[in-house]
Formats: C-alpha cells, sequence, structure tokens
C-alpha cells in the first residue's frame, strides 16, 4: 500500500518560520502533482499549495509571498516552508498527492496524509 507521512508541525511563536515534510512510501510507479491542505477546528479543508511534477507552483492567497512549497523526487518528498506565521494560520496540515500505481494503470489514484497539527501562538 502507499502511504503519505507528514511532519515538522508543532507549537511555534508567531512571526517565526516552520517547515513541514510529507514522505511518500510503499509500491508505487511515480508521483505526479502534489499539494498542502489546511482545516482548522470547525472550518473546510482549504487547498494552500500545489506543486507539479516538474515543479510549476501555486499558492492560495492567504499564503502568497510567506510560504514556499517543494519536492525532492529522489526522495518522494514534499515540503512546505511556512515564513511570518500568524495565528490564522493554525490548523491541521495535510499532504496529498496524485500517485501512479503501476505502468498498466496510468490513471493516478489520489492519497492523503494523516495530517500534522500547526499551532501559532501570539
Amino acid at each position: 500500500q502507499v502511504q503519505l507521512v507528514e511532519s515538522g508541525g508543532g507549537l511555534v511563536q508567531a512571526g517565526v518560520s516552520l517547515t513541514l515534510s510529507c514522505a511518500a512510501s510503499g509500491s508505487f510507479l511515480s508521483i505526479n502533482d502534489m499539494a498542502w491542505y489546511r482545516q482548522a477546528p470547525g472550518k473546510q479543508r482549504d487547498l494552500v499549495a500545489t506543486i507539479t511534477s516538474g515543479g510549476s507552483t501555486s499558492y492560495a492567497d492567504s499564503v502568497k509571498g510567506r510560504f514556499t512549497i517543494s519536492r525532492d523526487n529522489a526522495k518522494n518528498t514534499v515540503y512546505l516552508q511556512m515564513n511570518s506565521l500568524n495565528a490564522e494560520d493554525t490548523a491541521v496540515y495535510y499532504c496529498n498527492a496524485d500517485i501512479i500505481i503501476n505502468k498498466y494503470f496510468w490513471n493516478s489514484r489520489n492519497f492523503w496524509g494523516q495530517g500534522t497539527q500547526v499551532t501559532v501562538s501570539s
């Protein structure tokens, strides 16, 4: 089976930086798009940033200029560098990926990580 495992969350002071990581493991052929989502208590899960297999990126307006998404294809890992954190960034952050399982089925399957908590205190 394929798994996505996030790491790097925690409790931080407002204004500081934090980097999240998400590594894919298991049996698969390749990874297409990867993304980060976040969900605050009582609110919907929102898309934060995306990155294609070729490195093209996009960001939600709320994090544009502060967050940077990147990936290391050799390690099957996606990162989210978060700068100038504020209380509104407090949420559970989820990794998401479209993954090609094998050469016989080229339609990708979508996977979610378990989430990692980011709490920003003032």
